[in-house]
């Protein structure tokens, strides 16, 4: 059984993540199917939506294929994880400029390479089990896959502070931050879907839809606005150490676990890509730091502890402002390739 179905139903171009026992964690040959599939289906009169869901109840998607690029790693190679991530980013940048709908059902973890996979196209669908993440942070890395962008349109400085804590939203959080449109009712997904699939039509989508729960966040905004001004990583944790808020405890708690490299590029890398204010922007920053990561960041330490060993100790680096800028520097070889994805 393939890893990603592929196939037209109807008036629907579908692809399923079919990677239920991994949690429909992305691979490289994942992301080049996928788009391949949004090429032919862009030229396809038949085709009016394309509609993106995974198998199984625990995930759309929890992320990339990330203990394959520790093997890799592992055995000296950094130039496959560079080429996964620059395929990758080429489909997260045409499913961003897609010119037909993209409908994605996002049932439980959505995180990571989830959320470029699903949470960049024009309706993005919510329900019950929906937990969406950046926590890139904790495994040493920073929020890719045009992650870092949608963090940067988030109300005030919630960006700053999912990216760096690696925070999860439910359905209600992860629409008022924009990472997600509507709630449905998970037991109506399946005849939604089949609807879309008979009709083309993106509007029943709305129909369908009833009001989403309360956004935890919404509710903590003014303290979250406050701690995350911060002007630097060391500016920060001063503010959240001083201030006796739960926002602020809770936070303290959620960094003392991340990898403080990674905190200090993520603060950074979303307030330079709001400027930037594009897909291709934020891309490129991001590329900035995963092509390094492995390498010189704390990447390959965070698999082992979090996802390889599990012993959920990692030896983190200790933390160098200048190292911060170096990461981010601009990459001069085998850099990052979107042409040809709007």
């Amino acid at each position: 059984m393939s890893d990603v179905l592929i196939r037209t139903e109807g008036r629907a171009g579908r692809i399923t993540l079919n990677r239920p026992k991994a949690l429909n964690a992305l691979t490289h040959e994942m992301c080049l199917a996928i788009d391949a599939a949004l090429i032919a289906w862009a030229r396809d009169p038949a085709v009016a939506l394309v509609l993106i869901d995974g198998a199984g109840e625990k995930a759309f998607c929890a992320g990339g294929d990330i203990a394959r690029m520790y093997e890799a790693g592992r055995a000296g190679d950094f130039h496959w994880p560079r080429q996964f991530w620059r395929d990758e980013y080429r489909m997260n940048a045409r499913l961003y400029h897609y010119r037909k709908p993209v409908v994605s059902f996002l049932q439980g973890f959505t995180m990571g390479g989830g959320v470029g996979v699903g949470c960049h196209g024009s309706h993005r669908v919510v329900g019950e089990s929906s937990r969406i993440a950046m926590p890139e942070a904790g495994i040493g890395l920073v929020p890719d896959v045009g992650g870092s962008l949608l963090l940067a349109r988030a109300p005030g400085r919630v960006g700053e502070y999912l990216g760096v804590t690696a925070g999860r939203m439910a359905a209600g959080d992860a629409i008022f931050a924009g990472f997600a449109d509507h709630f449905v009712p998970e037991a109506e997904w399946p005849a939604l879907a089949a609807e879309l699939a008979a009709t083309g039509e993106v509007d029943r989508i709305a129909a369908a839809a009833t009001a989403p729960p309360a956004a935890d966040l919404e509710g903590r905004q003014a303290d979250i606005d406050r701690l995350f001004a911060a002007e630097s990583w060391e500016a920060l944790r001063a503010a959240l150490a001083g201030d006796p808020s739960d926002t602020a405890q809770a936070a303290a708690a959620a960094l003392d676990k991340v990898s403080p490299l990674s905190a200090a590029l993520t603060l950074e890398l979303v307030r330079q890509v709001r400027r930037l204010d594009s897909i291709e922007g934020a891309l490129d920053m991001e590329y900035r730091v995963t092509s390094r990561a492995m390498e010189h960041g704390d990447l390959m330490e965070g698999v082992r502890a979090m996802i390889v060993d599990k012993d959920h100790a990692p030896r983190w680096m200790p933390f160098d402002p200048a190292k911060v800028q170096r990461m981010l520097a601009p990459v001069t070889e085998n850099g990052l390739d979107l042409g040809g994805t709007t």
